[in-house]
């Protein structure tokens, strides 16, 4: 997660409250859950939200952070797709949901992500977890490490499937921060999670994910059930170039967790816009360097800048540019130099670090010796 992401996550959910909504928006539907978070992942931002941190079982919501840590060791190419994976007695044995995998078998690891994908499939994620790590319980330690790095900060795992366990268990938030950082991270690999079936063994086995029948819009994510978790769905829906998160957790049925996540999804659409406030790059300041190679840079932003915001509400949002004095050369390209602060209707909305745009060298001996004379008198 990037520090951002991160940022806005812990700022705005903390400005928000347990059941949350903007003032100058309609209130946020009844939503028939234990726990749900509506995000607006194109600007990286919470619109609502109701008993986020609640600890609650993840169920099968946890493949998520399997298929996350999978998805990773593809990228460093730890594992390769078509390569073939042992079956364990202990994965062929696991219980609850299967995609019927069997040790004679040969099975392939992307056979394997769509299994635990499409099918949430427990041999499949064991399969997984032992590949990557020996083991299932070491791997749980790296899931455990992972969720810290990326800001899920009331969650620990003590398997891979989400089987039930005392000790194993999360948070609306959380589950939010990790579904996020899949889509941002592995956009490539988020792409098996809009699939509606997968076929494997002579058994053909639909994703339980309703809403990719329901809405064409929505691209993912993923189910999970036990009878203490309830009924939940993690759904994500990309309008234009907006993408939508939803989290809903603990509901009584397989199509109550789909009408209000889709209940959620429609309020976000329909009530609030992403709005840019700044394009990666785009100069914000120009800003006086001091015993450099020139007097000036051109500071921005890293990345684009983007809001979430009521409907109508983008010309109530004012930004502040605030600047490090004196700046000092050398100054690198990527140097935090200031901050952009945001206002809305007077109130503070959040806080950016602003990077200079290009490098300045340091200037020679005489120059550096009369900017230092003029600090001095400055």
């Amino acid at each position: 997660m990037s520090f951002r992401t991160l940022f806005q996550l812990v700022a705005f959910c903390a400005v928000l409250g347990s059941h949350a909504s903007f003032a100058d928006a309609p209130p946020p539907p009844q939503v028939a859950a234990n726990a749900w978070v509506l995000m607006d992942l194109t600007a990286d931002q919470p619109i609502a939200m109701h008993d986020a941190d609640a600890r609650v079982e993840p169920a099968s919501l946890t493949k998520l952070m399997t298929a996350y840590l999978t998805f990773a060791a593809l990228e460093k190419k730890s594992i390769t797709l078509d390569q073939q994976v042992p079956v364990s007695e202990k994965a062929w044995k696991t219980g609850g949901s299967r995609m019927f995998i069997e040790p004679r078998k040969p099975v392939t690891v992307a056979e394997l992500l769509r299994g635990m994908i499409v099918q949430s499939g427990n041999d499949a994620t064991v399969a997984l977890a032992e590949l990557i790590a020996g083991s299932e319980d070491v791997f749980a330690q790296m899931m455990n490490r992972e969720a810290q790095r990326i800001g899920m900060k009331n969650t620990n795992f003590t398997n891979a499937s989400g089987w039930p366990d005392p000790k194993h268990y999360s948070t609306a938030r959380d589950l939010a921060i990790l579904a996020a950082a899949l889509i941002r991270d592995f956009p490539e690999y988020y792409k098996l999670y809009s699939l509606k079936e997968f076929r494997y063994n002579n058994i053909t086995q639909q994703n339980r994910n309703r809403l990719l029948w329901l809405d064409p819009n929505v691209d993912g994510v993923k189910t999970g059930h036990t009878e203490a978790a309830g009924y939940c769905l993690i759904a994500s829906a990309k309008r234009g170039p907006r993408r939508l998160l939803s989290v809903v957790l603990g509901t009584r049925s397989d199509a109550q967790r789909a009408q209000e996540s889709q209940k959620l999804l429609n309020y976000g659409f329909q009530f609030y816009d992403s709005v840019r406030v700044y394009e990666k790059g785009q100069p914000i300041s120009t800003l006086r360097v001091w015993k450099g190679a020139q007097n000036e840079l051109k500071a921005g932003l890293p990345e684009d800048l983007y809001v979430v915001l009521p409907k109508g509400e983008a010309d109530k949002l004012t930004a502040d540019f605030v600047s490090q004095q004196p700046l000092i050369a050398p100054v690198s390209e990527g140097q935090p130099v200031g901050t952009v602060r945001l206002t809305l209707e007077g109130k503070p909305f959040g806080e950016h670090t602003a990077v200079a745009l290009e490098n300045v060298e340091v200037a020679g001996f005489f120059g550096r010796m009369w900017d230092t004379m003029r600090l001095w008198w400055k």
